[in-house]
C-alpha cells in the first residue's frame, strides 16, 4: 500500500502542530466516526475497514513527506521532529464490515491523543465514507433483484480508486461479481463480461460476429443482441448460435440487452427463446438502471434473470457523499474523561458526548428490533425489561421482556497494536447477508420504510441534557437521536 499519511487536510496537520505548541498533544481524547441521515440513507452497510486498518498500520512519515512540509513554510522543527516517530499508539472500536448501522450511531471509534487522532481523520473518513456509501447502494439494488447483479461501473467511477474499492464494497452489499478485472485480482471477486457493441460492427453481420465469438467461447457464450435491431436482428441470429452451439455439444449461456424498453423486450425475446428451445437460456440486462427502474421493471414483469449496472452503482446516484464526520465525544484529564459535545440549532447537528458503544436488540425470533447506543461502561440486564423510546415521536416507546442483546463495535486497536484481523473478503460477504437477513423487509425498502429505532440509553441521555443545560443550550431533548 502506496504510503497515504500525507492523504489528510491541512488545518489537520496546523491543529496538530497548535496542540504541540500549547502543551496539549498528549492529552488523550475520544472522537466517533458516523454519518448523519439524508434522504435515501435510512441505513448504511459499513464497509472500508480493512482498508481503515491498513491504513493505520502503515503512518509513517517519511523523509519526502518531512521535507514537503518543510518546504510549506508553517511548522515548527519541533513539530516536524516529532513526526519523525510518529506512530498510531492508541485504541480503535469499530462495527465489522457488512453491518447494517444507522444515522449517529458510532461506525468507529478512536480513543488516543489529539495528535494522533487528528491525524487520521480525514483519511478515516475518505475510506470509510466511499466504501461504505457504495455498500449501501449495492445493497438497495440487490434486494430489489431475484437474480444476480454484476458491478459493471469501472468505466464510470471517479477515478481507479473509486472503481476498485467500489467494486470491493458493491460485493459485499450484494453483488455477485464485477468486470473490474483488477478488483477480482486483488480482492478475489468474481470477474464477468461478454463483449462490447463494437466487436458486432467490426465483423460483416451480425451473424458472422455472434458466430466467431460462439467459436471461441462455446462454454461461455453470451451474446449482446441490441446493435441492429433486438428482436428483428440480435435475438433470431443468437437462437441461430445457440443451434449450432448446441449441435456441438455445448450450452449456450444467453443474450444481453444494453437498451431499449427492457421490459417489452425482455418478454418478446424470452418468448422467442423459449419457443426455440432455449428455455434455461438467461436474459442478461444492462444499461443506466437503478433501484427505482428495479421496481418499475418488476411491476412490468419484466423477463430478467441477471443484471449488469455501472453508473449508478458505482456512483450511489442520486447521493453523491455518505455524510459522514469525525467528532470530538471527550477529553481525559489524567485518568478521568471529560465529556464533550457539538451545540447546534439543529438538533441533527447535536452530537452525543462520551465514549460509547451500541448494542443491537433482538426479539426471541432472532430478528432485530431496535438499537441503543450507550456509554461503555454500561451494563444492560437482560433479564429485566427494557424500553425504547421511538426516535422522533417520544410519546411511542416498545418494552421488550424477552430479548437478547449484541455489542456491535468490535476491538481493533489497543495501545497501538492490532487485535482484530479482517476476514477474507468472502466472509466478509456471508456475513453482511446474515447481517440484512436479520432486518424485517420493511425496515429496507426503498418508499417510506419503517422507522427502525435508535434510541439513547438512560444514562447518555442524562448526560447529554446535562451538557446541554450547562452550555446554555435548549431545556431538554428527545429521547431519541
Amino acid at each position: 500500500m502506496r504510503n497515504l499519511t500525507l492523504l489528510t487536510d491541512l488545518y489537520q496537520l496546523s491543529m496538530m502542530n497548535g496542540y504541540l505548541e500549547t502543551g496539549i498533544a498528549d492529552k488523550k481524547a475520544v472522537f466517533d466516526l458516523f454519518y448523519r441521515f439524508a434522504p435515501g440513507l435510512d441505513f448504511a452497510v459499513v464497509a472500508g475497514l480493512e482498508q481503515a486498518i491498513s491504513y493505520i498500520n502503515n503512518l509513517n512519515f517519511g523523509k519526502s513527506e518531512l521535507d514537503y512540509l518543510r518546504s510549506l513554510g508553517i511548522f515548527s522543527s519541533k513539530f516536524l521532529k516529532r513526526l519523525e516517530t510518529f506512530k498510531f499508539s492508541g485504541d480503535m472500536f469499530a462495527c465489522r464490515e457488512g453491518e447494517i448501522v444507522f444515522p449517529e450511531e458510532p461506525i468507529l471509534t478512536v480513543r488516543t491523543t489529539l495528535f494522533e487522532a487528528q491525524l487520521i481523520e480525514t483519511a478515516l473518513l475518505n475510506i470509510i465514507n466511499h466504501q461504505t456509501l457504495i455498500a449501501t447502494k449495492s445493497l438497495k439494488i440487490t434486494q430489489e433483484t431475484t437474480g444476480g447483479v454484476a458491478e459493471f461501473g469501472l468505466r464510470r467511477a471517479q477515478g481507479p480508486d473509486a472503481g476498485i474499492y467500489g467494486a470491493r464494497a458493491s460485493m459485499i452489499g450484494g453483488c455477485k461479481s464485477t468486470s473490474n478485472v483488477l478488483a477480482g485480482q486483488l480482492f478475489g471477486i468474481k470477474v464477468t463480461g461478454t463483449m462490447a457493441h463494437s466487436w458486432v460492427m467490426c465483423y460483416p453481420s451480425e451473424l458472422d460476429a455472434f458466430r466467431a465469438y460462439a467459436n471461441i467461447y462455446p462454454n461461455n457464450c453470451l451474446l449482446l443482441v441490441d446493435t441492429y435491431d433486438t428482436l428483428t436482428s440480435g435475438v433470431p441470429n443468437a437462437i441461430t448460435i445457440f443451434k449450432e452451439l448446441r449441435k456441438n455439444g455445448y450450452t449456450p449461456i444467453g443474450i444481453r440487452l444494453d437498451s431499449g424498453d427492457l421490459a417489452y423486450l425482455s418478454k418478446k425475446a424470452r418468448v422467442m427463446l423459449d419457443e426455440a428451445g432455449f428455455p434455461d437460456a438467461k436474459i442478461f440486462a444492462s444499461g443506466d438502471i437503478d433501484e427505482n427502474i428495479l421496481v418499475s421493471l418488476k411491476v412490468q414483469q419484466a423477463k430478467i434473470d441477471v443484471w449488469g449496472i455501472g453508473t449508478r452503482l458505482i456512483t450511489a446516484s442520486p447521493n453523491p457523499a455518505l455524510g459522514g464526520v469525525y467528532k470530538l465525544a471527550g477529553v481525559y484529564n489524567g485518568e478521568t474523561l471529560e465529556p464533550k459535545m457539538k451545540i447546534s440549532d439543529t438538533q441533527e447537528k447535536i452530537t452525543n458526548p462520551g465514549f460509547k458503544t451500541i448494542y443491537r436488540i433482538y426479539k426471541s425470533d432472532g430478528m432485530a428490533a431496535a438499537d441503543l447506543i450507550a456509554l461503555r461502561d454500561e451494563n444492560i440486564d437482560t433479564s429485566k425489561p427494557l424500553t425504547i423510546f421511538h426516535p422522533i415521536e417520544t410519546w411511542k416507546k416498545t418494552t421488550f421482556t424477552e430479548y437478547s442483546i449484541r455489542e456491535l463495535p468490535v476491538e481493533i486497536f489497543r495501545d497501538g497494536v492490532q487485535k482484530y484481523t479482517s476476514p477474507a473478503l468472502c466472509d466478509i460477504i456471508s456475513y453482511a447477508e446474515k447481517r440484512r437477513n436479520e432486518f424485517w423487509d420493511e425496515y429496507k425498502r426503498l418508499i417510506n420504510p419503517h422507522i427502525y429505532k435508535v434510541d439513547l440509553s438512560d444514562s447518555l441521555y442524562e448526560l447529554k441534557n446535562k451538557l446541554l443545560t450547562a452550555k446554555g443550550g435548549q431545556n431538554s431533548i428527545s429521547m431519541g437521536v
